[in-house]
């Protein structure tokens, strides 16, 4: 691990969402929640004084810098834990502190796609009228970009057939397609499935003007007693209104859902309902290619479930097991295609 600095990095100030704190705003979270991860654990004081529950100077996470440039939110920090959800981020921890609990979401400030993500769920956080929980602060130096959520007690979906929670679980969805578009989404026209299409017609179904989640699965819908939330908009864009409820399609089927009683879940969302039958074939066919093209490159299980449960789906839309044009050479968009 490289040198840890004697005194903490200058804040670099950003400008927040709407309702986000700034160091000298008193936090409005709510105070002492219990996380939704189970109690805090048991914590080892880090150098400076912070609690490293487990190890993180030796597992090269964040060190004293880190937790200097967050502190004029957080205020002392008791104890942290890594929550069992959200593996696409380089820190994402459940902290108990003076100002929070918050749920802190960080990336490496430095120049790609995964810097791109948390700037856009930074940008959409502000616009998502109670899905998501609050952001409540950003935190910004030459080293990090830090979201503070406002920590919600819940536990992932459950997708299965007979689960209770599909209810809940397609009601988010159609309140995903009933949010206005924001402006600063506009220029976020969702393209991952054009390489995957037959050609340019095919591309052009998918457009559309509807916020659109694009990581719709049961780690990212978190149920709670009173309430539920869709998270991780960290992928956010703009398309056609069946694309959400097609991604909860394939997700169903991979829980065990059978074709016909997935699509039948996704018909309670008016988006797929006004959708061309067309457009959710070449949707389906394109899902197909890409879950193929990635499960070749890859050993993850979830990723031949995934293949699978898109395989299943399309042979149902067509009535025959799929045929067309292979999927394309290489895996540029693998890291986007999303699973349970």
């Amino acid at each position: 691990m490289g040198r840890v600095p004697s005194r903490p990095h200058q804040l670099t100030r950003t400008s927040a969402p709407p309702g986000a704190l700034t160091p000298s705003t008193p936090s409005s979270a709510p105070k002492r929640v219990r996380s939704a991860w189970g109690p805090m654990s048991r914590s080892r004081r880090l150098a400076g004084g912070y609690r490293d529950p487990w190890g993180l100077m030796d597992r090269h996470l964040p060190g004293p810098e880190f937790w200097h440039l967050i502190e004029p939110f957080t205020g002392k920090v008791r104890s942290a834990r890594s929550p069992t959800r959200g593996f696409s981020s380089d820190v994402l921890l459940a902290v108990d502190c003076a100002e929070g609990p918050f749920l802190i979401k960080a990336m490496k400030n430095r120049t790609g796609g995964r810097r791109t993500s948390i700037l856009r769920e930074r940008a959409i956080s502000g616009h998502l009228q109670g899905l998501s929980p609050a952001l409540r602060w950003v935190a910004e130096n030459e080293a990090w970009i830090v979201l503070g959520f406002a920590l919600a007690e819940g536990r992932r979906a459950d997708f299965s057939p007979e689960s209770a929670d599909l209810e809940t679980v397609t009601a988010l969805l159609v309140r995903i397609g009933e949010l206005s578009l924001p402006d600063v989404a506009h220029d976020w026209a969702d393209k991952r499935w054009d390489r995957y299409t037959t050609g340019e017609e095919e591309a052009e179904m998918f457009r559309g003007n509807t916020l659109l989640h694009t990581d719709i699965n049961p780690s990212n819908i978190l149920i709670g007693e009173n309430a539920a939330w869709v998270v991780d908009w960290a992928w956010p864009g703009r398309g056609a209104a069946f694309i959400d409820p097609a991604l909860l399609v394939v997700q169903l089927i991979a829980a065990g859902h059978v074709p016909a009683a997935a699509e039948s879940w996704a018909a309670r969302c008016p988006g797929w309902e006004a959708a061309d039958p067309k457009a959710i074939d070449a949707f389906a066919s394109a899902t197909q290619r890409m879950y193929h093209q990635c499960a070749l490159n890859s050993e993850a299980e979830w990723l031949r479930a995934m293949e699978t449960a898109a395989q299943s789906w399309l042979t149902y839309r067509l009535g025959r097991p799929p045929s067309g044009p292979p999927p394309p050479a290489g895996t540029d968009n693998c890291s986007t295609a999303h699973g349970a």
